[in-house]
């Protein structure tokens, strides 16, 4: 008579051991030290970003009061005369209106940029009869120092605020314009030809194809515009000798007095500026169109 197996009990499971809230967890790990370590790996990762720059700048102020220290240069200030002029342009409010003032001008300047120098782009890679005039003038428009595009404001419109936007569309459109060109032309076809494959032509095809594939580019060409319209409207606030406040004032009337101080104090706070901008608003743009796109960022991780 064949053997039949009797049916087994279910082993009744014991509860574990419940973790209170700042008790060690089985594993010998505190309840806390996730969080702890997520706080401490953001704040390696700020660490790693800001310290080539922050070296640099040691250096750069080391080097700067050990000339000043040798006496290797005459008219050279030290770093603390710069700081001390800073601040006190700080307390007086110059600087502050001054920096308001200016990065107004540029924000505008740049917004009007954009929406000319992006289209412009599109407009020369879907026609390229108008390429072949239009690149070339764009490409002479942007070797031009910003110092040649003074004059040429000023004539047109007058030492006034006007010739200060025309300098920085001049400086900043033929920049976007090319680099945003640059960048539709490296969309690879086979994307194009599967858009149409599936409908998209026209307008739909530059929505969903073309400026989804070449959006790093675009976001390079508009970084590098900001730069450009950045420098020019320092050159036209210098140079156009209008009333307006703003940090090319400063520049002017540090110039004007005599005091090489105030020259490096406002030239240290438009190279403030422009390295914020970067750092804070360019940067992180493009490092997440970057890794959306799987590709690495700028600071290779």
């Amino acid at each position: 008579m064949p053997a039949v197996d009797s049916p087994r009990r279910p082993t009744p499971s014991r509860p574990g051991p419940r973790v209170r809230p700042g008790a060690v967890r089985p594993h010998g790990t505190p309840a806390g030290t996730g969080r702890r370590g997520r706080a401490g790996a953001l704040l390696r990762r700020a660490a790693a970003r800001l310290w080539p720059g922050c070296s640099a700048l040691l250096l750069v102020a080391g080097l700067w009061q050990l000339v000043h220290l040798l006496g290797l240069s005459p008219v050279l200030p030290a770093p603390s005369a710069v700081l001390r002029d800073l601040s006190d342009a700080w307390s007086a409010g110059t600087l502050g209106s001054g920096l308001l003032h200016s990065l107004g001008r540029c924000l505008a300047g740049f917004a009007a940029s954009a929406a000319v120098g992006v289209p412009l782009g599109l407009l020369l890679h879907r026609f390229g009869f108008l390429r072949t005039p239009v690149a070339p003038v764009l490409g002479a428009f942007q070797s031009l120092p910003a110092a040649v595009l003074v004059p040429i404001a000023v004539m047109c419109l007058g030492p006034s605020r006007g010739a200060v936007y025309l300098v920085v569309l001049l400086g900043a459109v033929p920049s976007v314009t090319t680099g945003v060109l640059t960048a539709l032309d490296q969309v690879p076809p086979l994307l194009v030809r599967a858009g149409r494959a599936m409908g998209a032509t026209g307008a739909a095809a530059v929505r969903h194809v073309l400026l989804p594939a070449a959006l790093p580019g675009v976001v390079a060409a508009l970084r590098q515009g900001w730069a450009f319209g950045w420098r020019a409207l320092m050159t036209a606030e210098l140079m156009t000798a209008t009333p307006l406040t703003g940090l090319g004032r400063m520049i002017d009337a540090g110039r004007r007095s005599g005091r090489l101080s105030a020259v490096l104090a406002a030239a240290v706070a438009v190279l403030a500026v422009g390295v914020l901008v970067e750092a804070g608003v360019f940067g992180p743009v493009q490092r997440r169109v970057l890794r959306a796109r799987g590709l690495p960022g700028t600071d290779g991780r």
